[in-house]
């Protein structure tokens, strides 16, 4: 009767597939990702990667209400109807998020949020109540665009 081969993590050959220096530094890579974010929140490091706020050019204050996973209804600041979308793409993912993080602070979702125009171009949606802070501009010209249009039926 011939002997069943076992499974080894070794060839025959002596000749590892991966390096255990490789393996070694794919966990490594994780551990120490996480003991820097870790670091800086402890010591509650400022952020640095946040554009300065800079002169603002322009701003509106609109209502975001979520309808389901892909409707959102748009509002201005005295309620009136802006836009009514079955499917808002990039502007129903800026509502779940503002939706998200506003419903972890215990917050209305369906309170106003600014939306921004800087000086030098840029267009964000900055929410008054939390952190919640988008750059519309560095989600591509589509995306900034669909709120573009927005703001001129607002205009």
């Amino acid at each position: 009767m011939a002997m069943q081969p076992s499974p080894n993590f070794k060839r025959t050959d002596n000749n590892d597939m991966i390096p255990i220096g490789l393996v070694r530094a794919m966990f490594a890579l994780p551990v120490a990702a996480l003991l820097l974010v870790g670091y800086a929140s402890m010591t509650e490091r400022p952020r640095v990667a946040v554009p300065d706020n800079g002169a603002v050019a322009e701003s509106w204050t609109i209502s975001l209400v979520g309808n389901d996973a892909q409707a959102v209804t748009v509002l201005d600041a005295e309620g009136n109807l802006i836009a009514d979308m079955a499917h808002g793409g990039f502007v129903t993912v800026i509502q779940n998020g503002l939706m998200t993080m506003r419903r972890r602070h215990g917050i209305d979702p369906a309170l106003p949020l600014e939306i921004v125009r800087f000086e030098n171009g840029r267009l964000a949606a900055v929410d008054p109540l939390t952190e919640y802070r988008v750059e519309l501009s560095q989600f591509g010209g589509d995306n900034q665009a669909a709120f573009e249009r927005l703001l001129k039926t607002m205009n």
